[in-house]
């Protein structure tokens, strides 16, 4: 027992007295790598995390805007549109002439534009949108994404008409008949090409004939039956025009 006792006590004294190893620092590299296992299973909270170490941790020129980029997807990829924005929004401030800005544009705008809410609502980012797709447009014309952008372009122009319709009738509704005949014309100003305008024609010659602009009225209708021969409207402003006259 004394033996055993004694072998015990040099373990202990033994394993004190030996130097404490440190393990080595982890590299750019390291992070970089988990970040992508993370990213690989749909973990981008956790690769969001390794890749903002890269970012903050190493003054890398390579490395910080390798890591920028791949956090701005993990964000758009996680849903999280306000934060990809953000971050796509950044990197253009600090890498303006970037090789990669046409992606990077086109990354915002569509940060954007899966942010747009439904016509009766605010259209924010439906018009931050529009603009970045603009820009991209203007700036990258020959850019393999400059045509998707441009289909993305009219839906953005349709729900700001949709929008511009919706704040018309409503007023309409409520009996500010000025305020509606403004909207409802603005319409044909702003949006000349908005797919529903046989909607916005009627509900402008509405808005006419309770103003008691009966010749507008008319006219307004009479563009709604030759613009759009089968729109769902027609019966209804014929029938309106009857009971006026």
């Amino acid at each position: 027992m004394r033996n055993l006792l004694f072998l015990f006590i040099l373990l202990v004294l033994t394993a004190a007295c030996a130097p404490t190893q440190v393990p080595p620092p982890r590299t750019a590299d390291y992070y970089l790598q988990e970040g992508e296992k993370s990213f690989d299973s749909g973990l981008y909270e956790e690769a969001i995390a390794s890749w903002e170490k890269v970012r903050d941790s190493y003054y890398s020129p390579e490395l910080n805007i390798l890591a920028e980029t791949k956090i701005a997807e993990a964000h758009f990829l996680a849903g999280d549109y306000v934060e990809a924005a953000a971050a796509y929004e950044d990197f253009l401030k600090e890498h303006p002439e970037h090789e990669r800005t046409p992606q990077i544009l086109f990354q915002l705008g569509m940060s954007y534009y899966k942010q747009i809410l439904s016509a009766d609502r605010d259209q924010t980012a439906t018009r931050n949108a529009l603009a970045t797709f603009k820009n991209l447009v203007k700036r990258f014309p020959k850019d393999p994404n400059a045509e998707e952008a441009k289909v993305l372009i009219d839906r953005c122009v349709d729900r700001l008409a949709e929008h511009e319709l919706y704040v018309g009738r409503f007023y309409l509704r409520t009996g500010h008949l000025e305020a509606a005949i403004k909207r409802l014309e603005g319409i044909f100003t702003l949006y000349p090409n908005y797919y529903h305008r046989d909607r916005a024609y009627f509900y402008l010659g509405q808005a006419y004939l309770k103003n008691g602009n009966r010749e507008q009225a008319v006219t307004s209708f009479n563009t709604l039956f030759k613009e759009f021969p089968r729109s769902e409207y027609i019966i209804k402003a014929q029938k309106i025009l009857e009971k006026t006259y």
